[in-house]
């Protein structure tokens, strides 16, 4: 088990190329899915420096506050509601530039400006979370994050 993170480069996906197989090293061997989702959270929050990151998981037809790294969140949120209910409820990958101008965004941190949310899926491709990333800055996600997170996500076994 890796001790800490190296994470090299400039670029983003540079630094992403970087972290992916350390994070990779680190689930390997682990079965439990919520050690594993508590390390990714803290490798992605401190390898990116990230302003908050975390899961939400599906309990009882709603989004429930999962591992994470960052200020405290949201406990629970409903399908359809926020990036995080609507990247669910539609089973795509969201990313917002400007929290501020998503319909119905839920404003757990009002530090938060930029959000990508990205479903999970079991092994029967079934949605049963999200991974949720935001920043204090505008604009901060693109098609690169999109790639290497769910590259990341990949690693989990449900």
């Amino acid at each position: 088990m890796a001790e800490n993170l190296d994470v090299i480069g400039s670029s983003k996906e540079e630094k992403y190329q970087s972290l992916v197989p350390q994070i990779k090293s680190l689930l390997e061997g682990e079965t439990d899915s919520i050690a594993n989702m508590a390390n990714i959270c803290a490798a992605l929050k401190f390898g990116l420096n990230f302003f908050w990151v975390g899961f939400y998981l599906v309990k009882n037809n709603q989004l429930v506050l999962g591992p994470f790294q960052g200020p405290i969140a949201c406990t629970r949120i409903n399908m359809g509601k926020g990036v995080c209910g609507t990247s669910w409820q539609n089973n795509e990958v969201i990313i917002v530039d400007d929290v501020d101008q998503f319909p119905g965004h839920i404003a757990c941190s009002s530090l938060s400006k930029s959000e990508i949310v990205l479903p999970i899926y079991d092994a029967n491709k079934q949605i049963i979370g999200v991974l949720d990333v935001d920043s204090e800055h505008y604009k901060t996600f693109d098609n690169i994050d999109a790639l290497y997170l769910n590259q990341i996500l990949s690693f989990l076994k449900f």
